[in-house]
Formats: structure tokens, C-alpha cells, sequence
């Protein structure tokens, strides 16, 4: 009766219309009336309260919490589309990565940082070492520095690294400073061998959808089986350098082929493949629920003539190479404790 206690108020906390458990309002006002929790244990917070967001599988950064913390990151002045204006991008007009947030006038896509913040105080380590073989923008590394955890990215393109390490000044000078190295990720091992990480966290390219370059060696210009080679060769060498008993995260969505058929080409399926082959294990996998943007103008023309859905979610998948219970107590208690927008608060 106390743990069905603790999920009624905990579902009275998200808004939830509580009639609809079936309890009548006798029953709930007794049922909402439970022990006193030992202070000790957290019982008496929310989940909000004690993980910035329910800990569910489903992650809604429509919410209005969600969209208010996103606005305080972005406050400090991150900019992670700079280095990214270039006319090789290709501006996806039927899928949404979970990239989103780009200013108006750049119609490139952006990480969501409060995204980064939840991988980070969930799975890694409190000073653990991220590895980010995708890096694209700043905005995992300078995420990564104000949560007090070193960065270390690789991004193909040197003028995506220049733009990023203009962004510097965001890191408190506490805080350890991302690094960004230019390379092929491909190379990861040989060009980062002393890298042993606590956290594997990317955010791949989605195979052609999105294009960053017209070098050869960048994965977004491959036919699809060419990209995926690549690709595995890139998951590979990252886990590599990932230590026993630690998570990884990758943050992905299928995508469609461009020609023929239209059809999903399983990019979810063939990254977890992937990562099974190296030994790593499926741990989690959470929807994210990304802004709606253009789609509501766009999908009754796409859906009448296609049926194709209008596609407003990511795949958060999480592994974990090792003992689970080793990689959890290694990350510790999730603390939401420090105050890292006080400015915003005033």
C-alpha cells in the first residue's frame, strides 16, 4: 500500500487526472495519506524533484520545464550551430533530429541541451570522462565542463572545431575544458589511444539525411551500406576506449531512403546491432518527444498523399559494457543539487 501510495502522488505531481485509476475519492484521499517517508530516503520528493525529469521512457522536451531549462542553457550564450552554415547542409524537411533549437536565421540543427544534462547526471560518473566520436557543435562539450566532467570530441571538419573552441569563454574557469580534436572517427583508437572514458554520448549523422560536407571521409555523403561500414568501424573503436562497467549513449532516429521506396531503412535496429557486436548490451531505450516545428503546416499534405507519419520523436539508447551494477554504482546518487543558472533565478 506505501509503494501504491508513492505512485498515486507521484502521478498527482505530473497532473495526472487521478480518477482515471479507478479509485473513487474515498479511496484516494486514503491512499494519498500514507506514512511519513524517512527524510533520509527522498520518499518526499517528486521524481522531477530528485531527477530534473521523471526517469520514465518516454522524455517530453515539450514540456514546459523541459523548454524553460533549455532557454537557461542557451542563455549562456552556447551557440552550437556556428561552424555549421556552410552550403553542404541540407535542411531535413520531413524528419527532426533531437538536434533542435537552432536559432531562425541558421537552418542547421542543434543538440538539445537538456538532454546532454540528463545523460550526464544519470550515467556518467561525477568527473567521469565523456567521449563524443561525432562531435558536431559545442554544445556536449560546454554542457559537459559545466556539469565538472572532462569532454573529449572528434569531429571531422576543422572548421566546425575552430568555431567550437571559440566557445570557450562559456567554461567556468573551475570547470575542466572540452577538447575538441579534428580526425576521423574511423581512427578513434589510434587518435585518442589514451582516452579511457567513463561515458560514451554522440549523436551520429542520420546516414544522408542531414549533409555536413563533401569530403569523402565524412559518413553523411555514403550510399547507406557504405555509411554503415563506417559507421560500425566508428562504434567499434569508441567502445573501445570506453572503460568496463560503464554506459554508453547514443541518440538516434530512423530515417527514410530518399529514392524508390520511401521506406525506413532500420537505422535504430543497425546501430544496436552494432553495439552488440562489440560486447556492449542494450540497457534503455527512451522515445524523446521533440517539438512539433513545421509539421502541423506539413503533415496533412505528406500524410494525404504518402501516409508517411509525421516523425516527431528520437530513440535514447543507452548500453552498458560490463556489470550493470558496477556502471550504476559508479555513477553514484543522481544530483540535481547544483546551481548552475543563478543568474536566472534572480
Amino acid at each position: 500500500m506505501t509503494l501504491l501510495a508513492g505512485e498515486l502522488l507521484d502521478l498527482r505531481d505530473a497532473d495526472f487526472d487521478l480518477s482515471l485509476t479507478g479509485f473513487d475519492a474515498g479511496e484516494l484521499a486514503q491512499l494519498l495519506d500514507p506514512p511519513q517517508p524517512d527524510p533520509g530516503a527522498g520518499g518526499s520528493q517528486s521524481l522531477a524533484e530528485r531527477f530534473l525529469v521523471p526517469p520514465f521512457s518516454t522524455l517530453n522536451a515539450r514540456d514546459a520545464a523541459w523548454q524553460d531549462r533549455k532557454k537557461a542553457w542557451l542563455a549562456l550564450g552556447i551557440q552550437s550551430e556556428l561552424g555549421r552554415d556552410a552550403p553542404a547542409y541540407a535542411w531535413a524537411s520531413d524528419h527532426q533530429k533531437a538536434e533542435q533549437g537552432a536559432a531562425p536565421q541558421h537552418r542547421t540543427s542543434i543538440f538539445d541541451p537538456v538532454l546532454c544534462e540528463l545523460a550526464y547526471r544519470w550515467f556518467c560518473p561525477p568527473g567521469g570522462l565523456v567521449l563524443d566520436p561525432f562531435a558536431g557543435g559545442s554544445v556536449r562539450g560546454i554542457v559537459a565542463a559545466r556539469l565538472g566532467r572532462p569532454y573529449v570530441g572528434m569531429e571531422l571538419r576543422a572548421e566546425q572545431v575552430e568555431a567550437n573552441r571559440g566557445q570557450l569563454h562559456l567554461v567556468q574557469t573551475e570547470d575542466p575544458a572540452p577538447a575538441w580534436h579534428v580526425g576521423d572517427s574511423r581512427h578513434i583508437a589510434r587518435r585518442l589511444h589514451d582516452v579511457e572514458a567513463d561515458f560514451l554520448f554522440s549523436c551520429p549523422p542520420y546516414a544522408d539525411l542531414e549533409r555536413y560536407s563533401d569530403d569523402p571521409a565524412d559518413l553523411s555523403t555514403m550510399d547507406y551500406p557504405a555509411f554503415l561500414t563506417a559507421y560500425r568501424e566508428v562504434i567499434a573503436g569508441a567502445v573501445g576506449q570506453l572503460k568496463h562497467d560503464r554506459f554508453a549513449c547514443f541518440v538516434v532516429g530512423d530515417v527514410r531512403e530518399k529514392r524508390g521506396t520511401g521506406v525506413y531503412r532500420n537505422f535504430v535496429a543497425d546501430t544496436i546491432e552494432a553495439f552488440l557486436d562489440t560486447g556492449a548490451q542494450l540497457y534503455n531505450e527512451a522515445i524523446l518527444l521533440t517539438a512539433f516545428g513545421s509539421l502541423p503546416i506539413r503533415a496533412g499534405k505528406q500524410f494525404a498523399a504518402s501516409r508517411k507519419l509525421g516523425k516527431t520523436h528520437q530513440n535514447v539508447l543507452v548500453f552498458v559494457k560490463g556489470d550493470w551494477k558496477r556502471a550504476v554504482a559508479a555513477c553514484g546518487d543522481v544530483d540535481v543539487s547544483d546551481d548552475l543558472f543563478p543568474e536566472a533565478e534572480d
